[in-house]
């Protein structure tokens, strides 16, 4: 059997998709499940809609994930100085297959105006020109594109082996688009395949929005004399809500998730199971255990939903399996400018059952680290002056200062008065956070200290 060699190809148009992420681990575990390779490559031949900084964060994203790459990255833009898509474009000139368009290019508004009329031009009106006048106008100094020819009364058609089954279309509905540019960049359109077949791709995995564009890349495949890989579409993911997943609806970039606390490990084991399904019904995987596990399981055919409670699930169990050092050295980057990195490695093991992303972290016990701001109506009907007047005056005869005594001398209290657990608790938790939740809040007083907490309590007290 040849190499089984898939890649991942991105276009540097802004934040990676998570979406795209599934692609790149698919096409990842799909070649290094059979002792393959995985190629990287970026599409940035739209210059238009290159975003500066792009190419750098889709490097450090697929790092981050583990899904390093065995070859490239290969850049089109690098590729199209060499010459190499102008190349394949003329060949396909020659070989009738494709024709010079002088057509000034449309303007975005003219496209957008032409869509809502739903006025479809599938053929240009420079596909009749004679190859020996197009040349004369050429030798005039005019710079035309170079679009497809595609053939009357065909069926172009392929096997999709994510989705089992032939699709078809009539190539009377297939549009001839343009495949090189006047200013000699590739579009899309023939960019892809030539690499592909360059690369020498076995199998392409990509998102089942690009399958419109499947039946002009199996003709320049049968044009250009290349063999045509195999080729899957994957799934669309969807909102909950419905519709496809899309930043107008949430987050949907990687960085996105990986700025807001979810930790890499939670993030690719949840989108290993958005399309793809174990024998098993097995949930937790790390990367190479779901390479090792990935033919048994099969990619899915019906879409699947984006089920953030599942990815919070994921992330609170990845969370946990943290030593309490390891947390808090990702929690770092949350903690409060100036916060001391002695009180982090005392309240993370409080937290750590307690946060479903790192960015809990502040929210919950950001109190450790500042001084709140006590909104006295968080009370309601508490009795808190009482509370907190008998609890100040108890706790400042502790010693030594330990959350053992803290608990042991304010339970005393409590029983002594006849007061409700949970009411005086919620009282002493609000004067020292500001808030209804947190860590076990004798455990907090403790890392505060008893000067500190004396003062919060007092602070309240005397609030009018």
């Amino acid at each position: 059997m040849n190499e089984i060699r898939t890649r991942f190809a991105p276009s540097p148009t802004g934040f990676l998709h998570i979406g795209s992420l599934r692609t790149a681990l698919y096409s990842y575990a799909f070649a290094k499940s059979q002792g393959g390779k995985f190629i990287l490559r970026i599409e940035d031949t739209d210059k238009k809609r290159f975003v500066p900084g792009s190419v750098e964060k889709i490097y450090e994203v697929l790092k981050k994930f583990g899904l390093e790459w065995d070859e490239g990255p290969f850049v089109q833009s690098e590729r199209t100085k060499e010459g190499i898509y102008r190349q394949y474009a003329e060949k396909l000139i020659s070989n009738g297959n494709a024709y010079y368009c002088f057509c000034p290019p449309k303007e975005k508004e003219e496209i957008e105006e032409e869509h809502e009329q739903k006025k479809i031009e599938m053929r240009d009106s420079c596909r009749n020109m004679s190859l020996e006048e197009a040349k004369k106008r050429i030798a005039g100094g005019e710079k035309p594109a170079i679009r497809l020819k595609v053939p009357d009364n065909e069926k172009i058609s392929f096997f999709d082996f994510v989705l089992k089954k032939e699709i078809s279309w009539e190539s009377k509905f297939v549009d001839e688009v343009m495949l090189l540019k006047s200013d000699g960049f590739p579009t899309y359109h023939l960019a892809a395949p030539v690499d592909d077949a360059l690369m020498k791709i076995s199998h392409i995995i990509r998102g089942r929005d690009w399958l419109p564009s499947t039946p002009v890349h199996i003709l320049l495949f049968k044009f250009l004399g290349f063999d045509l890989p195999q080729i899957g579409h994957l799934t669309d993911i969807l909102d909950p809500a419905g519709g496809k997943l899309s930043k107008r609806k949430g987050t949907v970039a990687c960085e996105e998730f990986l700025a807001d606390g979810y930790l890499p490990e939670a993030i690719l084991n949840f989108i290993m199971l958005v399309g793809w399904a174990p024998k098993d019904n097995r949930e937790v995987f790390t990367l190479d255990e779901f390479v090792e596990n990935f033919q048994k399981g099969s990619l899915q055919t019906a879409n699947p939903s984006f089920n953030r409670k599942k990815l919070d699930w994921f992330n609170g169990y990845y969370i946990r399996q943290k030593s309490d050092s390891e947390l808090a050295e990702l929690l770092k980057s949350y903690l409060l400018q100036g916060g001391s990195e002695e009180v982090l490695i005392k309240v993370t093991p409080l937290i750590k059952d307690r946060i479903t992303k790192l960015s809990d972290f502040t929210p919950l016990a950001g109190f450790l680290f500042e001084k709140p701001k006590v909104d006295v109506s968080l009370f309601g009907n508490l009795a808190y002056r009482e509370h907190l007047k008998s609890a100040a005056e108890v706790l400042s005869q502790i010693d030594p200062w330990t959350n053992e005594n803290i608990q042991k001398i304010l339970t005393d209290l409590i029983n002594e008065k006849g007061w409700e657990t949970g009411d005086f608790f919620m009282s002493f938790r609000i004067a020292l956070s500001g808030s209804k939740f947190t860590p076990p809040i004798t455990a907090c007083a403790e890392i505060l200290g008893k000067e500190e907490t004396l003062l919060r309590l007092g602070v309240v007290v005397n609030s009018k």
